[in-house]
């Protein structure tokens, strides 16, 4: 059966296209969701102006979206969860998680489906993460993951322990600065 696109269908062909589909798949979906119509001798005339209109759409809806993987592109998420000594968090950050923080961020919802994850983030630190925002516009951003609450002493570094004890006025040495004394 010969149909008239009047929107873009994956995988199928764009607005304005007259593709042949099978009778069912064109009753029972594309037509009965206003994606598609019979394609009739009048409607194959007026093709051509669903054509140009479905451009005019489909540029502007790549300006928005170019604009919009900019304002993605300068930022960077931060999450707070608990971690284990390892730095392999209790639970995870799941791509529902990063879709309401960027929502929150840009003020612009996000569809959670759109960003390409492998696997929920599970331990600290960066992660650079990709969002599909349309045909042939992606944008990647940075999620932090840091550790929850107060640090244990044993998970501070160094310097950080002597800054630490600096500020409480106590006196620390650094097993590398001390020189050894004697041979035996």
């Amino acid at each position: 059966m010969e149909i008239l696109l009047k929107q873009d269908v994956e995988n199928l062909g764009s607005a304005g296209d007259i593709v042949n589909v099978k009778p069912g798949y064109a009753r029972n979906y594309l037509i009965p969701r206003g994606l598609a119509m019979p394609a009739t001798p009048g409607l194959r005339k007026q093709a051509n102006q669903i054509k140009q209109a479905a451009e005019r759409r489909r540029l502007r809806e790549l300006k928005t979206a170019q604009d919009l993987a900019d304002r993605i592109s300068q930022v960077t998420l931060r999450f707070k969860a608990k971690a284990g000594e390892s730095g392999r968090l209790y639970g995870s950050i799941t791509s529902t998680a990063i879709a309401e923080a960027l929502a929150d961020d840009l003020g612009t919802e996000v569809d959670r489906r759109r960003i390409r994850m492998d696997h929920p983030l599970r331990e600290l630190g960066e992660h650079p993460i990709t969002i599909h925002l349309t045909q042939g516009v992606d944008a990647t951003f940075q999620v932090v993951v840091e550790p929850e609450g107060e640090l244990e002493k044993d998970q501070l570094s160094e310097t950080e322990l002597e800054e630490a004890a600096l500020e409480q006025g106590v006196v620390v040495e650094r097993e590398d600065a001390v020189a050894e004394t004697g041979e035996a």
